[in-house]
Order: structure tokens, then sequence, then C-alpha cells
């Protein structure tokens, strides 16, 4: 407004020194002052900030802000109703990283007071063991999460075993039925890393409606779902979304008109730069081990470039320490839920 009024006073002062009438090009000049204002008002061009600044949306803040109040409510709901959540991670063989991860599921479960169990087994062991190892779990009352960790050795088949478990107890929803509930826009459980991403999304104020969100990666586990998600006439959703994959001909054209940013692709630091709208919020779903540190631990690289992409966005995942303690933070969730729904409480 104040660059507008300088900008009339001074076209004024022009044209009615040029011209008698000078009420007509008054008018003129208020216009041109209008346009031009406009079109350097702050944010009308430039909505990212200066370089550095992009705003850290850090997974490992939000997810302490949920184990919290579910910590909280599983304490109501064992004083109230005698009821303990109960999850059982299946892990098979001695795959690192599978057992990093697990350990890290198993001690967050207990540490929010579910009862915990984590059954490993040798690489070996049969499909048809496996899924009566499933089965038992199934038929347990007191378990209401059942979570298969992969991958899983080429000779099972994952297929078969996902669809092995119950529905009310696949807190990983990966089963074709909670995956057609969650598309039609009636889910019991979310996939818990796009369920960690949309509430990242959610708690850190993102506008969502109406907004473009691109998505790179068409995976079951991350972009097929968040995709789904995403559009669904929720307050958590209704964007206009567009999902690119190894078969889109020019990424970089898409990921360039996102508001919002999902990326998945499975590629160290895929995404450059010059791929990112200026104020763009940007979603870093990628961990990729690109070497060793001298001490003999792993270095860790997202599939967005980071340093170049927060010069751009408005805000920005950080990896490690972005999405992935949101992942195992709303499995917890999810077997909060399952645990409810088993004893008939409204969720």
């Amino acid at each position: 407004v104040g660059l507008a009024a300088f900008l009339s006073v001074y076209f004024f002062s022009i044209f009615t020194t040029m011209n008698k009438n000078g009420i007509l090009l008054a008018l003129v000049s208020v216009g041109l002052a209008a346009g031009l204002a406009a079109y350097v008002r702050p944010g009308a061009q430039k909505r990212k900030g200066p370089q550095g600044e992009a705003k850290l949306l850090k997974g490992a803040e939000v997810a302490k802000e949920i184990r919290e109040d579910i910590k909280k409510e599983v304490e109501e709901l064992k004083a109230a109703k005698g009821i303990t959540p109960g999850l059982v991670t299946i892990l098979i063989g001695q795959n690192p990283a599978s057992e990093s991860y697990v350990r890290a599921k198993s001690k967050t479960a207990e540490e929010l007071g579910y009862f915990s169990i984590q059954d490993s087994q040798p690489d070996d062991i049969s499909e048809a063991d496996l899924l009566a190892l499933v089965d038992k779990y199934n038929n347990m009352p007191e378990i209401h999460g059942i979570l298969v960790q992969l991958p899983l050795p080429k000779h099972i088949n994952e297929e078969k075993v996902l669809l092995a478990i119950l529905p009310q107890k696949d807190v990983d929803g990966f089963h074709p039925t909670n995956v057609g509930k969650l598309l039609i826009g009636n889910a019991n459980f979310l996939p818990c890393t796009p369920y960690g991403v949309q509430e990242l999304l959610v708690r850190s104020g993102t506008p969502l409606k109406g907004a473009e969100v691109v998505v790179v990666g068409r995976s079951n586990i991350v972009g097929k779902p968040i995709a789904a998600m995403l559009m669904q006439k929720c307050a958590a959703g209704n964007a206009t979304v567009t999902v690119c994959h190894t078969a889109t001909k020019d990424v970089a054209f898409h990921t360039k008109r996102a508001d919002v940013l999902i990326v998945a692709a499975g590629v160290a630091e895929y995404i450059k730069g010059d791929m990112v709208k200026p104020g763009a919020v940007v979603i870093d779903v990628g961990v990729n081990e690109v070497g060793k540190t001298a001490a003999g631990k792993r270095k860790l690289k997202g599939d967005v470039a980071f340093e170049e992409c927060a010069k751009v966005a408005s805000a920005i995942t950080p990896v490690p320490g972005g999405v992935g303690p949101m992942t195992i933070t709303m499995l917890m969730k999810n077997t909060l839920k399952a645990a409810k729904m088993a004893n008939g409480i409204d969720v």
C-alpha cells in the first residue's frame, strides 16, 4: 500500500505538470502504480527465504510429542479398562539394518507401556513355518498388532505372508483389505511412513487444500499410499496430486510446480535445487547409505540434495531426523488403535 501511494503521487506530479487534463491522467497514474506495486509486492514473486533459512521439519521432535500423547492414553486405557496394547515384531534372519529397526520398535513399544514381543527366526525358516507363526499370533488376544519385518528371504513369498496377517492386526497397513479401505477414504490403518509424512505436514501448518502435491516414487509402501491419502476429501488432504516414476518423461517439469514435494525415489540426492519451486515444502523420505565414516558409522543421504534444496524451499526435512522417527511412532499409534478396536472402543 505504501509503495502504491508513493508511485501514485510520483506519476500524478509528472502527468499534471505535462498536461492540463490532470484528473484523467491521475487516474491512469493510480492504476499504473497499483499494478507496479502488485508486481513487486513481497511474497508475490518470492516465497523462498534467504540462503540457509528453510525451516527444518524435524520428525524427531514431532514424534516425541505424539509418543507423549500415546503414553498418556495407554496409561488411561490400562487404568479404566485394564487393556494393554500388544505388538509382535517378527524378524527373519540377521540383516543389520532390519535388526536395528526392530530393536528400535521394541524399545519404543516398551517405553510406551505396550506388551511387546520380538520374535526372531533364522533365515532358513520355511514359508510354511512362518505362516504358522503368523497364525499363532493372529489367535493371541493379547496381541493387537503383527508386524513382519521386510524384506524376507527369497524363498518366502512376501505377498502370501502379508495376506496371512488378519486385517484387524495389520498395523503396517499393507493388507489388501486395508489398502482398499484407504483408497475409498475409510482406512483402519494408514501405512506408517506415509502416515508420518501426513502428520508432519499437518502439524507444521502446511496448507494442503488445493495445493499442488508432487510425489516422486510409486512404491506400495510410500508413493502410492501417500498420493491416495493426500487426495482424500478431508482436512489432512484435498490436494491435487501428481505421481512421478521411472517412466515419467520430464520429472523436473512436475517437481518445479509442486507446492509440496514428497520424494521417495530410492536414489541418493536425486532431486537437485533447480528442480524445486521457490517456497515449496520438501519432504525427503529417502535413506541411502553412501559410505562409512572414519569411525565405521554409516553415512546417510536422502533422495534430495539437501544443501541445494534448502536454499530454495521454505521448509525441508533433514536426513536423518526427518521422516524416519515418525514411522515407528505411527506404528505405535496404529497399534493403540487396533487395541481399542479389538475391545469395541470407539476410535
